[in-house]
């Protein structure tokens, strides 16, 4: 059998093929990246190390070439890019008579009016044309995502959202990555939806627990959209990320990522790791960062 994994060099795609590594001999895996060069850690190990970009077609054919089960993890971009893109991977998928797909997606995709929601949506459906026996991994949203905030607190300012009293299932990449490498692993996933989450909490909530780990008490800012852009242009954000980033905040406060599910735990065998465990692991990293930058 032979696995191969798209993107893999980057956060969660690395993380992925990591957790393979503990369990899958190297000469079953394969990756396809698009900066060869990057991926000559995993070469070393043994991996095998293809060129695939899915904006050239012609190059996927042979990254797909002989593969069994195959995890495509989502690219991002504008809505049409990333949608001719993900195209051209899964014809690609199935012209070389790939078994199976993996595909990480957004929570509740299939009826979510969250932004990222229609893109993801026609990406799943593009996948269940082929026939190919498939599982959406509907990741909810990285705890990674919010290490910005996470540092802006340890430096002193408030947490400040518009996402009201939304909830959010937070957890690490490490353990979706731990999932998916699950599924691609495992049996029985064949034409399957997993929403996979954390413990659904409220930015109070999370923040809470935040306050806990650092021994302090976290102020909360809640402001509305207009002010939350403010901010992020007066915090020097790229405007190609402040609508990403407002939106995220309005699809939280309107329900759109809170979706209860045993999923995740389902698929890791155990609880995802407790907020206040992911919250230090994510703290410890940033203090070591900021000392090796600071010599």
């Amino acid at each position: 059998m032979k696995i191969l994994v798209t993107g893999a060099t980057g956060k969660l795609g690395l993380k992925v093929i990591e957790t393979l590594l503990k369990t899958v001999p190297a000469s079953q895996l394969a990756v396809s990246v698009r900066n060869l060069e990057k991926a000559e850690g995993l070469r070393a190990r043994g991996v095998e190390v293809r060129y695939g970009d899915f904006g050239q077609p012609e190059t996927l054919d042979s990254a797909f070439s002989g593969i069994d089960r195959l995890l495509i993890i989502s690219t991002v971009g504008d809505d049409e890019t990333v949608i001719r893109q993900h195209a051209n991977a899964v014809a690609a998928a199935q012209r070389n008579q790939v078994k199976f797909i993996a595909y990480t997606s957004v929570t509740n995709a299939s009826e979510s009016n969250l932004f990222l929601a229609p893109a993801h949506r026609a990406r799943e459906e593009a996948i269940l044309k082929t026939g190919i026996p498939n599982s959406f991994l509907r990741n909810n949203w990285y705890l990674e995502n919010e290490i910005g905030s996470i540092q802006g607190v340890m430096a002193g300012a408030p947490w400040i959202t518009s996402a009201g009293t939304g909830k959010v299932g937070w957890a690490l990449q490490q353990d979706y990555a731990e999932a998916a490498a699950n599924v691609l692993t495992g049996s029985g996933h064949n034409n399957t939806v997993y929403e996979l989450s954390g413990k659904l909490m409220t930015q109070e909530e999370l923040t809470s627990a935040l306050g806990t780990v650092l021994g302090k008490e976290v102020p909360v800012q809640q402001v509305d959209d207009a002010a939350y852009t403010d901010i992020l242009k007066g915090a020097e954000v790229p405007e190609t990320y402040i609508s990403m980033l407002v939106n995220m905040q309005k699809g939280i406060r309107d329900g759109e990522l809170e979706i209860p599910s045993n999923d995740l735990e389902i698929l890791l065998g155990r609880p995802s790791t407790p907020i206040k465990e992911a919250l230090s692991q994510i703290i410890t990293r940033s203090s070591k960062k900021n000392k090796f930058n600071q010599k």
